[in-house]
């Protein structure tokens, strides 16, 4: 069964740090380019960072480069996001996923607030 789990978020203050985990069944996972993409409130959802089946080849949207970092452990079947000095604007729900797209998880909230 294809299932892609994320976990992770939850409340931080701007400044704070937190690590996005998605964990991935069911897929040739060592094998796929992966992604993490996020959802605010009342906007469409948009590719945040995406790495490649070896980890070798990593992009960022301009909004987080040098802020986020994605990483990957293929015998776990795990990938990351870790996100540092974060900012209101990142408040959203963040889910990973491969490429080419399948079904959607459920997604981790993540709320930047003072």
């Amino acid at each position: 069964q294809v299932q892609l789990v994320e976990s992770g978020g939850g409340l931080v203050q701007p400044g704070g740090s937190l690590r996005l985990s998605c964990a991935a069944s069911g897929i040739a996972f060592s094998i796929l380019t992966m992604r993490w993409y996020r959802q605010a409130p009342g906007k469409q959802r948009e590719l945040v960072a995406q790495i490649s089946s070896s980890g070798d080849t990593i992009y960022y949207v301009d909004s987080v480069r040098g802020r986020f970092t994605i990483s990957r452990d293929n015998a776990k079947n795990v990938v990351y996001l870790q996100m540092d000095s974060l900012k209101r604007e990142d408040t959203a729900v963040y889910y990973c996923n491969r490429v080419p797209v399948i079904r959607w998880g459920q997604g981790t909230q993540v709320t930047v607030s003072s």
